[in-house]
This record gives C-alpha cells, structure tokens and sequence, in this order.
C-alpha cells in the first residue's frame, strides 16, 4: 500500500478532520512521509481543509 493509500485511509478511519501529526499516529509513518503524501492527496483533490491546518477526504 502506498503511503498516500495509508493516509488516506487513516483520515477516513479518523472520521473527523485531523492534522499531520494525527495521521503520524494513526499510520505510524514518518512526519516526512506524511507531509509528501498529504501534498500529492492536496494536489489531486482528494482532500479537502475545512479549517486551518486540519484535512479530511472529499465527499
């Protein structure tokens, strides 16, 4: 599984908008790793902010 795939799940596993440093303890990947996989999920659309610095998967 890709990262972005383990991030992506985590935040719909989360089922509320969580930041980076909660998906670091969901997935128990590298803040690095994280950060690059959040930016391509941004990038694609696949994920949306609807407050500062918290993310959620797109409905």
């Amino acid at each position: 599984m890709e990262a972005k795939d383990q991030v992506l799940a985590a935040m719909k596993k989360a089922n509320e908008p969580v930041n980076a440093g909660k998906v670091v303890e969901l997935t128990g990947l590298d803040r690095k790793i994280v950060d690059k996989a959040m930016n391509e999920l941004k990038k694609e659309g696949s994920i949306e902010s609807p407050k500062r610095c918290y993310w959620q998967p797109k409905s």
